[in-house]
């Protein structure tokens, strides 16, 4: 695939994530930005509002192959202190996402206990 390409796709992802927050959680897609690509630091730019409501910080990666521990490892490196997730995709799979497995369960027993499950 041509560099091109590749970048395009990932730009998509970014994008489709981003309209998914603003979908899903109601953030404001004002306070939210798909970073151009090529640049560093997180994907997903948030404003002040946006980072109170979802607290992480979010690396995208469109990818038929993808090595998950390395780009893990880059979310982790541009978190900025905010919890790392990163989005993957590949042509004909869902969006899915990978988070510290001890957040995750953190986050889980947060749910039960408000009771909202």
């Amino acid at each position: 695939m041509r560099p091109q390409s590749a970048k395009q796709k990932g730009r998509l992802l970014q994008q489709k994530f981003r309209q998914m927050l603003v979908d899903l959680l109601g953030l404001d897609g004002e306070d939210l930005e798909s970073r151009p690509m090529g640049s560093q630091g997180e994907d997903i730019i948030m404003g002040k509002q946006s980072r109170e409501q979802f607290p992480y910080s979010i690396e995208c990666k469109n990818q038929e192959a993808l090595n998950v521990w390395k780009s893990y490892d880059q979310a982790q490196t541009n978190c900025k202190g905010y919890e790392p997730l990163l989005v993957i995709k590949r042509n004909r799979s869902k969006v899915l996402v990978v988070l510290d497995a001890e957040h995750f369960i953190k986050i889980h027993n947060a749910s039960h206990t408000d009771g909202n499950c």
